[in-house]
């Protein structure tokens, strides 16, 4: 069958995933699981699975504790954090779950830190909660006014996590595939990539990332947001002695984000990272990284204007720990007084994909929308790793239904 603007002979599936992140593996992996026989077809326009958000975070299997209960990241989270742990075991991924502090420096963040005490609870997440004295039993070197210890925190390397995925998913994973074209009808939909290759499924996952609204407006669909990149910037702590696991400052409510934090990886490193800075390039991984045509969708998009207004302040304050060093290292201080300057290392940076509304709010939950014969994920940032198997049922299942 042709399909207007899309020519040539196509490439037949049941289900074809565009995203080769871990959001779309553990899709096609639940897919696999949930519906054995299907042909699921993914599409990744990198050379390799996980070169974005997926193999540039902090590694983290995050517990759960910080979203709203009821909602899809705290279901998601929690149930995944479980699963990861067995995932990896089962598979042999090198994994830890170390537990985290969540450290309170200021008497301004106490209450706070109180209400992530309950929220965790309401969660059904373990913590104890901690003074002074009992931080230092965790973690020496940190100072603090008081803390909690979140015990099912722990430590992976998602690459891997992604590569396994793709082996077991059964899925035909065609990378090098950057989708500029999508025509779709009542019966199928056709996919056509920039080589000129077509794909012709009954249902479209799109899984796409930083590029998630892109697609959806291929599609034809007007997914009610845009995404806006925040670059997250990572040092390397020349000293890792000074951390034993995980510590966290206290996040601000007002922001999706949780703060520069102290994690000691797989490799036994220290990563100090990330902050927010609003990124010049959906795949902005610096400064010098500039792309016109990225900067000029965000400002044409009314609520990138009306988040900046709202919050502009936040903003100028990571801008400025971003340029200046010493900025950054007095961020850090609050929780680890003993670094320095010259402790601190510049290590590889990534983007969240942010996804704001037309209003200006930056989305707080996982956004799941779905059109005829199509799913679309359109904010699936951290904890999204950590959630990435309960998540990926979730989609399958929704997308299944269009099979139906």
């Amino acid at each position: 069958m042709q399909y207007a603007g899309v020519g040539g002979v196509s490439v037949e599936c049941d289900v074809l995933v565009i995203g080769g992140g871990i959001v779309g593996l553990s899709t096609a992996h639940a897919l696999s699981r949930l519906a054995p026989g299907t042909r699921v077809t993914v599409l990744e326009k990198e050379a390799a699975p996980a070169r974005h958000q997926t193999g540039r975070n902090s590694g983290v299997i995050h517990s759960g504790i910080y979203y709203r209960p009821g909602s899809l990241k705290a279901r998601f989270a929690v149930a995944g954090a479980a699963e990861m742990v067995k995932f990896c075991a089962e598979h042999g991924i090198p994994h830890e779950v170390t537990g985290k502090l969540i450290v309170a420096t200021e008497r301004s963040e106490l209450p706070r830190l109180h209400s992530l005490v309950q929220r965790g609870r309401e969660n059904g997440i373990p913590v104890r909660e901690l003074g002074p004295a009992q931080i230092t039993e965790y973690e020496p070197h940190v100072q603090g006014l008081a803390a909690i210890h979140v015990g099912t925190t722990g430590i992976v390397d998602y690459g891997q996590v992604a590569a396994r995925l793709a082996k077991e998913s059964g899925a035909e994973i065609v990378y090098g595939a950057e989708v500029d074209l999508i025509s779709r009808r009542s019966s199928a939909v056709a996919v056509r990539t920039t080589s000129g290759r077509v794909f012709r499924s009954r249902v479209l996952i799109n899984c796409a990332g930083l590029h998630c609204d892109r697609i959806a407006r291929l599609a034809g669909d007007d997914p009610g947001m845009r995404i806006i990149p925040f670059r997250g910037e990572y040092h390397d702590l020349t000293r890792p002695d000074l951390v034993r696991g995980l510590v966290y400052p206290v996040p601000d409510p007002a922001f999706p984000f949780l703060g520069v934090h102290l994690t000691r990886g797989i490799g036994g490193g220290v990563h100090v990272g990330p902050n927010a800075v609003p990124a010049l390039a959906r795949e902005g991984y610096g400064w010098g990284t500039v792309r016109p045509g990225d900067i000029a969708t965000e400002l044409a998009w009314p609520g990138s204007w009306r988040m900046a207004g709202r919050h502009w302040r936040y903003g100028a304050g990571e801008i400025h720990r971003s340029l200046s060093k010493r900025a950054f290292t007095e961020a850090v201080r609050r929780l680890l007084p003993a670094v320095t300057e010259a402790d601190l290392t510049p290590a590889t940076a990534g983007v969240r994909a942010q996804a704001v509304l037309r209003d200006g709010t930056l989305v707080d939950d996982f956004l799941i929308r779905e059109a005829p014969r199509t799913v679309h994920v359109l904010n699936a940032p951290s904890p999204a790793a950590t959630a990435s198997l309960p998540i990926g049922r979730e989609i399958a299942g929704r997308a299944l239904a269009h099979l139906s």
